[in-house]
């Protein structure tokens, strides 16, 4: 069934009520220690991973200040044409491996996380509030419509406000559509760094999602965070 556009508002308003209820809590600091990056990055990807750092950090102070509707296609096409998709088996030896900006761009391949992860991140770094932003967890249909078949898969959505359906930033697309015109996927959950939301359910500490602390373990150690 394809998901209309009424169940994507009633997620969207229940996700985001529940996370008003925790704006502010584990806000997460950019410190973007340019410097640090650059040295992490040479050592670790060599010429090639810093020249893909500076492209990022370029295009970020490129946006800095400009209006969002600029920023949003900005950073979604910067992500999508940076990046070629892998699999986390193939990158990482491992069956699900959350990769840090700079892992994603020293090795110029990632999964459907590490996109929107470099997306969320860069977004937050322009100044968008975290309570703006959602990691969502979809399922997503492959193959024409009627179709049964669907994988799952990771999408950025930016709320505008507590009532406004989410607009979708999407590796699979690079065109950034309202959630209602989005009919192959449907949502499942979604987080940020305040917390867990699920349409019906009281929000729950983003700690449980281990994968998170490990990302930002890491995210500490390279510079990307104070």
């Amino acid at each position: 069934m394809r998901p209309s556009r009424r169940a994507w508002l009633a997620y969207g308003a229940a996700v985001w009520g529940l996370g008003l209820l925790h704006a502010g809590r584990n806000a997460i600091a950019l410190d973007f220690d340019a410097t640090r990056l650059q040295t992490s990055m040479q050592s670790r990807y060599g010429a090639k991973g810093a020249q893909a750092l500076r492209q990022w950090l370029d295009m970020l102070q490129q946006q800095a200040g400009k209006p969002l509707p600029q920023q949003l296609p900005a950073v979604n096409q910067f992500w999508n044409r940076a990046v070629v998709q892998s699999e986390d088996s193939v990158l990482w030896s491992q069956p699900d491996y959350w990769a840090t900006p700079l892992e994603t761009l020293g090795r110029g391949a990632g999964d459907c996380e590490d996109y929107v992860i470099g997306k969320y991140f860069s977004l937050l770094r322009l100044g968008v509030r975290e309570e703006n932003l959602r990691l969502i967890y979809v399922r997503a249909r492959m193959g024409g419509v009627g179709s049964t078949q669907s994988v799952a898969h990771m999408v950025l959505g930016h709320y505008a406000t507590p009532a406004a359906e989410p607009l979708v930033l999407d590796s699979m697309v690079d065109a950034i559509l309202p959630s209602s015109q989005r009919r192959d996927l449907t949502p499942v959950f979604s987080f940020n760094a305040q917390g867990v939301y699920v349409a019906g359910a009281q929000p729950s500490p983003v700690d449980r999602i281990t994968r998170w602390s490990d990302l930002l373990a890491r995210m500490r150690q390279e510079g990307f965070l104070p």
